[in-house]
């Protein structure tokens, strides 16, 4: 299935997209796409709902974050080879582990905006994972059986805020709209090798990343049961994976994001995103 969100920001409603590519309403079958609904009891659900029978949405209507009432975005950094080479880090030993704010997920395109003081404005493609159940000390060989499904993420990023204001990462990570999610989220049984997605980035229309999670450094099982050793995850949580080489940061010299700029950015099967960067007043 490929759960979505759709409506005015704040309203949201649940729908889906269905084997035709139009938009159903969820409205009359679940509240909302959030904790319960995640869960493999709420998926197993909506996968018994007759789609054909549900009413359709306008395919220009606003696409949402899928998932509502986030509580926990976790973020991994240096998680690809060439991302960590072209950044001139050292390739970590052991995952790099961050948040974003909560308060940063938008729709996937909905524009980014530009804090006033950003000098260092900086794009990732990721895929992330949405944790469907409890999950504490999780082996690694059963860490794929608690996610509910997978999307794109943009993992928008400040780098000045990042690296030269002394602290944690989360400082250049958390603006409002800093973390573009969807178009959908696609659930696990239709991602059978989640180590096989494509994803790209461009920046007004210049390819700007091109990249595989098969060059993944530590793998999704491993993230998600590394991550499990520290914190229980619970339904609803957002882990982003990392990005692959050609962010701003690594181009010789850099070239950051400016108002008016346009990013596309995309993984196999799990759709695309359109942001337009905006100076935040």
């Amino acid at each position: 299935m490929k759960l979505l969100r759709f409506g005015a920001p704040g309203s949201e409603k649940p729908g889906l997209l269905d084997n035709d590519g139009t938009i159903r309403d969820l409205g009359g079958v679940i509240p909302d796409i959030s904790e319960k609904t995640l869960s493999r009891t709420g998926l197993e659900m909506l996968r018994s709902v007759d789609t054909s029978s549900l009413p359709t949405i306008d395919s220009n209507v606003r696409l949402g974050p899928p998932v509502a009432d986030v509580r926990h975005f976790i973020a991994v950094g240096l998680n690809y080879t060439d991302h960590a080479i072209e950044t001139n880090t050292p390739m970590p030993e052991e995952p790099v582990v961050f948040s974003k704010a909560p308060s940063c997920i938008v729709g996937p395109n909905d524009d980014v905006l530009m804090p006033p003081k950003s000098r260092m404005l900086d794009w990732e493609a990721e895929v992330a994972v949405v944790i469907g159940e409890h999950a504490f000390e999780m082996a690694e060989e059963d860490a794929l059986s608690v996610v509910a499904g997978y999307l794109v993420c943009h993992d928008v990023s400040e780098r000045e805020f990042q690296i030269h204001r002394s602290g944690q990462w989360i400082k250049g990570k958390s603006s409002p709209s800093f973390g573009p999610l969807g178009p959908w989220l696609v659930t696990a049984d239709e991602v059978p090798d989640p180590q096989s997605l494509d994803l790209w980035l461009t920046v007004n229309g210049d390819m700007r990343q091109s990249g595989s999670t098969a060059k993944m450094i530590f793998p999704f099982k491993y993230l998600i049961s590394y991550i499990s050793q520290f914190m229980a995850l619970e339904p609803g949580d957002v882990i982003t994976t990392g990005t692959p080489h050609g962010v701003g940061l690594g181009m010789k010299p850099p070239v950051f994001l400016q108002p008016g700029d346009v990013v596309e950015l995309g993984a196999s099967g799990l759709g695309r995103q359109r942001q337009t960067v905006v100076l935040r007043g």
